[in-house]
């Protein structure tokens, strides 16, 4: 669902998916090839929301700001499941794990990982290649040429997806039994472990 507030009306690339299950509310700018899941609360009532090409936000993820703010999720962004971003700056090709929630006026850098269900404090900023785990999150360690490789063929299979959302997705009444027709899904999708490697 979208919602105009104020006059401001939300700008979605015709490339992007946006389940029709999430809210975009007022001043918000999704680009290209971005993933939006259901139940999503994307909340740009009091300031800005500029989500930048090829990010996903996933299910049950909520996005807002305190007034006056401007909130960035950079190219490639990552946004696990039930994730929290309030009044965050997220740098490009960053993966915020599930359930994490990031707080106002944090700057996460460039291509950093944060843990599942990390807490990030208000005014935090946290230098580019970091990983990042706990409650309050700590940087342990620098994100390797490894762990961005694999990051970033995760989010292409976001990337891939909205195409496939408006390619297949089809709103249905569920069968009452399993069809012998039913494909496998092993047959259409390479496991994770072997997408990580190849």
């Amino acid at each position: 669902m979208f919602y105009s507030f104020k006059g401001f009306v939300p700008v979605v690339d015709p490339s992007s998916f946006v389940h029709p299950q999430a809210a975009v509310t007022g001043n918000v700018t999704i680009g290209k090839n971005v993933y939006v899941g259901p139940g999503a609360a994307i909340r740009g009532d009091w300031g800005g929301i500029i989500i930048e090409d090829g990010c996903n936000v996933q299910e049950n993820c909520t996005i807002h700001m305190f007034p006056g703010i401007t909130l960035t999720l950079r190219e490639g962004a990552h946004i696990g499941h039930g994730a929290i971003i309030h009044g965050a700056s997220i740098g490009r090709n960053v993966l915020v794990g599930m359930n994490s929630v990031i707080m106002d006026d944090v700057e996460i850098g460039d291509e950093c990982i944060i843990g599942a269900m990390t807490f990030i404090n208000t005014n935090t900023k946290i230098p580019a290649r970091s990983l990042v785990v706990g409650n309050p999150g700590k940087i342990i360690n620098e994100v390797s040429d490894e762990m961005i490789a694999w990051k970033t063929k995760g989010t292409a299979l976001y990337q891939s997806l909205p195409k496939d959302c408006f390619d297949s997705l089809i709103a249905c009444e569920p069968l009452t039994e399993i069809p012998t027709y039913r494909p496998t899904q092993e047959s259409l999708f390479d496991t994770w472990e072997k997408i990580k490697k190849g």
